[in-house]
């Protein structure tokens, strides 16, 4: 887009748009919607669409527009400007095509530029009719007093792949460096969040978000253990900051532990949100569990502690290690200064063990050269007094977030 034409200061310059900033988003329930300013949401990201300066060229106050059926995810796509550049007072420079990068991530004939059969898509049997696909897994109400119910999917479900196809454009918004996921491969389960509402016998359905979980075999377990791992997960802008994301997950959670063929449940590179959320939802769990009582934290981390972790809410070893720090610092009198240090202490020396293992292999790597090359090799690597800056710098970063964690615990 843009970003292929160095503009400077010129006057074409004023013709470059953020596209996050002129993108527009809309989940619609019904005609009047599509005037209510208060349903648009905004992207977090464009650049798997629009480049990587998430620039247009060529227009002046332009606005492009996708709104989606609440239910059935028809998209609608148009856009409108107040100017457009000229190519023959351009030297032949042309604005971009705004349209075209955007459709390509939507599923094939699932879009429309006319607004009048969008809108007939919307009042249609089929919107307003929706019923969710899947094994209906969990039913709630949140604390607005709103209904939502959860569905797991897998490929084979009735109707799911094309709807997933439809949905998970959104990701390429909201996931960064996302990307779609094989629904040829039936290990694949997605987890679905609707919100319900309307009158009695007049239900409809709305999406809210979704998860994905790719179940990988346990190598070197017994036969057909299972791995599952999330992938991706997304509750949509107008749904967050309402304890859905902390529902959904849990959910997920809930829907493994009575399997005995799962032996825990990891993550595929979380984001911040992602990982503030699973700590989150983590010590809250484990905080009912008896391995996780604070005569037990404080004696430190345990063999019991893992054990119960996986077995009772199919947490992985190295997350269950995150959560007993988060505990112990719960139950850490900060008017002591003894117990604060041994916490100190602990962490970092968890902290440490890479660089423990960098020293271990040093000293073997010292008796294989000689004096002039182990002292070239030894440039770059972080002195003793470098490295306890750096542990001191981790620590503080950590028990910041800890200390958010239980904050938000408190709270729930």
């Amino acid at each position: 887009m843009a970003e292929e034409i160095n503009f400077g200061s010129s006057a074409l310059a004023e013709y470059v748009t953020d596209a996050n900033e002129i993108l527009e988003f809309k989940l619609v329930r019904k005609a009047e919607d599509m005037s209510d300013p208060s349903l648009v949401f905004k992207p977090e990201m464009c650049h798997q669409i629009y480049g990587d300066n998430e620039n247009v060229f060529g227009y002046r106050g332009l606005k492009i527009c996708l709104y989606m059926s609440a239910a059935t995810l028809r998209s609608y796509v148009t856009y409108s400007f107040t100017d457009k550049v000229d190519p023959l007072k351009t030297d032949g420079v042309t604005a971009d095509d705004v349209i075209s990068p955007l459709v390509k991530i939507l599923a094939p004939d699932s879009f429309t530029d006319s607004k009048e059969q969008f809108l007939k898509e919307v009042a249609s049997e089929e919107e307003t009719g929706f019923r969710p696909m899947g094994e209906l897994v969990h039913t709630f109400t949140s604390t607005e007093g709103k209904q939502y119910e959860v569905y797991k999917c897998r490929e084979s479900t009735s109707g799911f792949r094309d709807y997933h196809e439809r949905l998970q454009a959104w990701v390429m918004f909201y996931i960064d460096a996302a990307s779609y996921i094989d629904m040829d491969d039936d290990s694949w389960r997605i987890f679905l969040m609707f919100e319900k509402y309307g009158g009695v016998g007049e239900h409809h359905y709305a999406i809210a978000g979704y998860l994905t979980v790719y179940q990988y075999y346990a190598y070197g377990r017994e036969v057909n253990m299972k791995r599952p791992r999330i992938s991706q997960m997304l509750v949509l802008p107008n749904y967050q900051r309402q304890g859905l994301g902390a529902t959904l997950l849990d959910t997920v959670y809930k829907s493994y532990r009575g399997d005995d063929k799962v032996v825990d449940i990891t993550v595929e590179d979380p984001s911040d949100n992602f990982v503030r959320l699973r700590d989150f939802v983590d010590t809250k769990n484990c905080l009912g569990l008896a391995a996780f009582a604070k005569q037990e934290v404080m004696k430190g981390f345990s063999e019991a502690m893992v054990e119960a972790a996986a077995k009772e809410l199919k947490i992985c070893k190295k997350q269950s290690r995150r959560v007993y720090e988060i505990i112990r610092l719960h139950h850490t009198s900060m008017a002591s200064p003894q117990e604060y240090k041994d916490y100190r202490l602990d962490v970092k020396k968890r902290l440490n063990v890479p660089y423990q293992k960098e020293q271990s292999q040093l000293a073997k790597l010292q008796k294989a050269l000689k004096p002039e090359e182990f002292a070239a090799a030894m440039v770059n690597i972080t002195n003793r007094e470098q490295r306890l800056e750096i542990l001191e710098k981790q620590f503080v970063e950590l028990e910041s977030h800890y200390k958010a964690v239980l904050e938000k615990v408190a709270a729930a």
